[in-house]
């Protein structure tokens, strides 16, 4: 039998494609119908060798051994998922299989995960790539007509590996060297440290700050409220002195005003553009207090489980010129309830606006769309329901008119004295209309007061006045928002102008990895959420203090991700690249042996005075990470018997709690790790373990 093998990423992304393609027959790990046998990873399945599977003197950690630097970074098959490498790797090499169809996800990472499972298999068959942006069966369809060289993306397989082996180089040799320096378990990376640095950058800020008081003058003049300023000064309305407020509020009161000055002026403001992956997770932590790890989690079940939304890891805010039919059926299949938002889209062809559709702004997809699919909002999760109608609606919004707007200002004279009055008055709604929850927001100084008609020249009383006291406040703490946000623009941290424009639209990580980040400076005791705020631990302070800036600095990070990217282009140098990388791993290694500062970190084998913590219990099962350990249980959370050795596997009780998931407990967690796709269904919703990191989807309401 001739054959065509095709590798999925997910168990469920591979029952979709054999569905479509007619591969219904049941075998082990595959699907076979139809010429095509359909089969799948479980995520990874190939991952780098850890030190010690490099050489057993790894085993132990000690100064004298590093910097570790392989010659060639060496594969290995992931313990747990052993079975599956198994099937996958038969399968390629079957005679019976002439050619291979790559089906993992269409991005830098799905590249690297079929790659490695390629590579490890041995397999040299000819590979075509199937590169979709919706798991609509039309999608998957026109993607299987129109299979694209497997060659088109070594580019992007090129650099997913050195960003992988740099992440590993950087990763274990600055993680062993701190961890020797200061005694306790420290986890340095390229990303999560530069986003530390941030976090501890702002509570210090917080820390240092000396709330200064000053006073307001406030006035009512019946129809609207001023407040007074000095237009000769910067900070013109701000009295440093309350004697010299209330001197001026008692010489106001009860005397006749008149106005001195009117303006008025008409603005617009934009439509609000299409989704990327950290817009949306900016906006449904703000508008929905969703974590940045929840909403991914929650889009990408939209994306693969109910196909409603496109692919949602990219980095895109627009769609492509001939996607205008694409819009067309996304808008009239969507439920019941936006059909009047819609309709006035609908009236006529969909309009080709520039901030929607640019093919010149387009990276490996589009922005995330709803598919045309139809929806059925009962059949949702909660959280599904609410991700989708923020991307129902804001698709609805891009197409709207602008919203509009008068700036009104006065200035108001009482004798010698001058008070400042801003208001803002909606003259027409736009896409707030279809996007109400984005609420526009006043600029600075633009009160939401309605000022009424008024005339220079024009008499009014000063009914009373008041001073008001006042401080200074310190920045507000990181949300996951704002958080996300500093992120994507954290080339405004960087002082090379030359680097700061390179990283405008790139930041640290990707807009798949920054949840990620987030969550594992929380898992590693260096931030902590309190409410909806991102708080920099102590830990995270004394490590920021302890590493160099060569490691913190947002500008190192910056560098390697425009690297990346033009390797992605095709326009990089791999060995330059990872050459650079191999000194600064060696670099760090000495800095932590010879010129790291002093620091006391507290041990994490010991709680309390001079207290051991309870011996941690094993739950008789090997660790998914290493393999070589065992799972073992303690106060807070799961975590792997050989972690002195270096194993970072850690799951927190907790993890999914905020999320309406239940505490983790040695039974959960010993099924959720035995599941043979990795999600665990009970009675109030779906736990997920993938790489790692676990997950919680609510059961649907009805």
């Amino acid at each position: 039998m001739d054959e065509i093998l095709v590798v999925a990423e997910k168990p469920s992304v591979a029952r979709d494609i054999a569905r479509v393609l007619g591969a219904s027959a049941r075998g082990e790990g595959r699907l076979t119908g139809g010429g095509y046998v359909v089969t799948w990873a479980i995520g990874h399945l190939v991952a780098l060798k850890e030190p010690e599977e490099l050489d057993e003197r790894y085993k132990r950690w000690r100064a004298e051994d590093l910097p570790i630097l392989p010659e060639r970074m060496q594969l290995k098959v992931l313990p747990k998922t052993r079975a599956q490498f198994a099937v996958v790797k038969k399968l390629m090499n079957s005679r019976e299989i002439r050619s291979v169809i790559c089906a993992t996800d269409s991005g830098r990472e799905g590249e690297l995960i079929f790659r490695y499972i390629y590579e490890m298999a041995g397999c040299q068959k000819p590979v075509e790539r199937l590169w979709i942006s919706s798991m609509t069966d039309e999608a998957i369809r026109a993607g299987f007509a129109a299979l694209r060289p497997a060659s088109r993306y070594d580019a992007l397989y090129q650099s997913a590996r050195c960003r992988s082996e740099a992440d590993w180089l950087v990763g274990m040799n600055a993680s062993r060297a701190f961890t020797l320096r200061y005694g306790a378990l420290l986890s340095v990376g390229r990303v999560q440290t530069p986003t530390l640095a941030m976090l501890v950058s702002r509570r210090l800020e917080i820390d240092r700050f000396v709330p200064q008081p000053y006073w307001t003058v406030q006035a009512d003049f019946g129809d609207y409220q001023g407040v007074w300023f000095d237009p000769s000064r910067e900070d013109g309305k701000r009295i440093p002195d309350e004697q010299q407020a209330r001197a001026i509020a008692d010489k106001v009161r009860g005397r006749p005003a008149r106005v001195t000055g009117v303006k008025a002026e008409e603005k617009r403001e934009l439509a609000p553009q299409l989704y990327d992956l950290t817009t949306l997770q900016r906006e449904a932590s703000g508008q929905l207090g969703f974590s940045a790890e929840r909403t991914l989690k929650t889009a990408q079940s939209l994306y693969e489980k109910r196909k409603l939304v496109t692919y949602p890891r990219t980095d895109s805010r627009y769609l492509s010129h001939d996607m205008g039919g694409s819009v067309e059926k996304a808008l009239k299949n969507l439920p019941e309830s936006y059909a009047a938002l819609s309709a006035s889209v609908l009236a006529g062809p969909i309009p080709r606006i520039k901030r929607v559709f640019d093919d010149t702004k387009l990276t490996d997809h589009h922005a995330i769309i709803p598919t045309g699919r139809r929806a059925d909002p009962q059949a949702l999760s909660p959280d599904e329901a609410k991700l989708f109608d923020l991307i129902a609606r804001r698709l609805i919004a891009a197409f709207y008119p602008d919203m509009e707007y008068d700036a009104m200002s006065a200035v108001t004279g009482v004798g010698e004295h001058k008070f400042l009055s801003r208001g803002r008055a909606v003259i027409a709604q736009g896409w707030q209309a279809a996007n109400p929850p984005l609420r526009s927001k006043p600029k600075k100084g633009e009160e939401e007061q309605a000022l009424p008609q008024l005339q220079k020249g024009q008499r009014v009383p000063v009914k009373s006045a008041k001073a008001v006291a006042k401080k200074t406040t310190p920045p507000s703490p990181y949300t996951e928002n704002t958080l996300l946000a500093a992120m994507e623009n954290a080339g405004k941290f960087v002082e090379n102008e030359e680097l700061r424009r390179q990283m405008k639209e790139r930041g640290l990580g990707t807009p798949a990895t920054r949840a990620a980040i987030i969550e594992r400076l929380i898992d590693v005791g260096y931030a902590r959420r309190k409410g909806r705020q991102i708080l920099a631990t102590e830990k995270g302070v004394r490590l920021i203090g302890a590493v160099p800036p060569e490691i913190a600095s947002p500008e190192t990070t910056g560098r390697w991700e425009q690297a990346l990217e033009n390797i992605a282009q095709g326009g990089g140098d791999c060995d330059r690249f990872m050459a650079g990388i191999r000194r600064l791993a060696a670099f760090l290694t000495d800095y932590a042996a010879k010129s790291a500062p002093e620091a006391a970190f507290e041990k994490e084998e010991r709680r309390g005075k001079g207290r051991k913590r309870a011996a941690a219990r094993s739950l008789g099962i090997p660790c998914p990470a290493c393999g070589k350990g065992q799972v073992v249980e303690n106060a807070k959370a799961f975590g792997c018997s050989r972690w002195r050795e270096g194993c970072r596997f850690t799951l927190w009780k907790n993890a999914v709690s905020g999320a309406g998931g239940p505490e983790l407990n040695a039974k959960i967690v010993t099924a959720l790790l035995k599941a043979p796709d990795g999600d665990l269904r009970g009675s109030t919703g779906t736990l997920h373990y993938h790489e790692g990191t676990v997950g919680f989807t609510p059961k649907a309401t009805r």
